[in-house]
């Protein structure tokens, strides 16, 4: 743990998250010998698990985008509202 001040969780809003790094050692038979790699900082919240680098969790989530809207496929005979996955209208027999 690098940091034990808790901080404030940008998915659960609780403050229980905290500064740590996950190292890597080279072990043998399970007994960790001597470090490796030392791994990047990562927020932790101890109440959710929500885990992201330390600038996000200062400013928050990055905003998401709108999912696109629905497709609407209208039947060139008869215009009623059908499905994508449609390849003939149920209504008028027409192929679309």
């Amino acid at each position: 743990m690098l940091d034990e001040t808790p901080r404030l969780c940008p998915s659960c809003g609780l403050a229980q998250a905290r500064l740590k790094r996950i190292d890597h050692y080279l072990s043998l038979f399970f007994v960790p010998l001597f470090p490796v790699k030392k791994g990047q900082p990562l927020l932790m919240c101890d109440r959710c698990g929500y885990a992201a680098p330390p600038e996000e969790g200062f400013y928050g989530r990055p905003t998401e985008t709108a999912p696109p809207p629905p497709v609407t496929i209208r039947c060139p005979s008869c215009g009623r509202t059908l499905e994508p996955s449609f390849a003939y209208c149920p209504y008028c027999g027409r192929k679309v």
